[in-house]
């Protein structure tokens, strides 16, 4: 077997328990990783392992667990800049951008969205990111959705079927039978392509009861859930997700008390995206630290998108995190690694573990620190991979 070993590393964030103590990122200090045909095959002291087929000196350069970017809609096609000058020029966000992105999705090649979504997750990479989920949702249509969904998996094996993002133009006199559609035809079209299933609840998008009959239906087909939920205002999108027993309640910057204990008290974590907070010029972001405080899981993503949020920079995320969200710079890169992971329900990336997948990431500074500390400095790259 291939051998590599990582050498002289100065932080390595582990966020393994059975490292560093009481530490919530398993921090380990004058560190080493061997890496074995893309798996983790032993952590130690640097200069304490065995021989390896290679040995790189990382210089005591800090290394963290490639980020997981649980919230992603990489393939789709057009621009919506000038929307995004619109808004901040003053004008307020409305989910009914999202049709501008349908109308160039629907009419564009297989090939060239793959060429584009192929670039943004080079570029994701470039950042440090080393797993990404990947949804629908600009087709709303079988065609479209199925033809999105082929290119997603070209990707990664983390994907969505979001036909449920927004009902299309041909349908709003009769959003009913869109989601009939969504949970008949286009949804047993799209479920052999997909591990999970997403709605958009929202108003403009998706009300609670269209929601729950997407999302059991999702069920039924054997999909997880996600649910798109309190971005714009309060609703009923978060509690519906813990009801439901979804992986990820995505947003969740209008919350309430009861929404907060609801995902305290339930297996759903609260996935935060400040981005879109940050593009659509919200005057409020999630409260990432009472979400912590009450016991919630939290994880973060990018929800790079081309109408609000057009980022692939968890490093961004991380910053914006930390200022607007009020996590502290060890509790956001907790969320956008261990509790990014959890979000997909994987066990396998999100820590540096022996028998863990050796998704690695290198940070050109000595601690994880400097991830907030100098935002927008590219000071990340993807040490090692093995993308799922």
């Amino acid at each position: 077997m291939a051998s590599v070993l990582y050498d002289n590393i100065g932080e390595l964030v582990t966020n393994d328990p059975t490292h560093g103590g009481a530490s919530l990122l398993g921090l380990r200090r004058d560190a080493a990783v061997v890496v074995e045909d893309g798996v983790v095959a032993w952590v130690g002291a640097a200069g304490g392992a065995s021989p390896a087929d290679e040995r790189v000196d990382l210089l005591g350069r800090c290394v963290l667990p490639a980020f997981v970017d649980g919230h992603t809609h990489l393939v789709f096609d057009g621009d919506r800049a000038q929307e995004f000058a619109a808004r901040m020029a003053g004008e307020p966000y409305a989910a009914g951008g999202i049709r501008t992105t349908v109308a160039a999705t629907r009419a564009a090649s297989a090939e060239a969205l793959l060429a584009s979504a192929t670039t943004r997750l080079d570029e994701a990479r470039r950042q440090g990111t080393g797993l990404v989920e990947v949804k629908s949702g600009y087709g709303l249509d079988v065609e479209t959705e199925v033809k999105m969904l082929q290119v997603a998996r070209q990707l990664t094996d983390e994907t969505t079927f979001l036909g449920a993002h927004v009902v299309p133009a041909e349908w709003q006199h009769d959003p009913d039978g869109y989601v009939g559609l969504v949970c008949g035809e286009m949804l047993d079209a799209c479920a052999p392509l997909v591990r999970w299933i997403d709605v958009f609840v929202e108003d403009g998008a998706f009300g609670a009861e269209a929601a729950r009959a997407i999302l059991r239906a999702g069920q039924a087909a054997g999909l997880g859930l996600r649910v798109h939920a309190n971005q714009l205002r309060p609703g009923p999108g978060v509690r519906l997700a813990c009801e439901l027993g979804a992986a990820s309640a995505d947003h969740c910057t209008h919350l309430t008390d009861a929404d907060v204990q609801a995902l305290a008290d339930s297996g759903t974590v609260a996935t935060l995206v400040p981005g879109a907070d940050f593009s659509t010029r919200s005057p409020v972001y999630p409260d990432g630290r009472k979400l912590w405080d009450a016991g919630a899981t939290v994880a973060l993503a990018t929800d790079c998108n081309p109408g609000t949020s057009y980022t692939t920079s968890m490093p961004f995320v991380i910053a914006l995190a930390v200022r607007e969200c009020h996590l502290t710079p060890s509790e956001a890169v907790w969320a956008a690694t261990a509790g990014a992971a959890r979000s997909l329900r994987r066990d396998d990336v999100g820590r540096v573990a022996v028998g863990d997948a050796a998704a690695l990431t290198v940070v050109d500074a000595p601690t994880h620190l400097h991830l907030a500390y100098r935002p927008a400095v590219p000071l990340t790259r993807v040490l090692a991979a093995t993308t799922p």
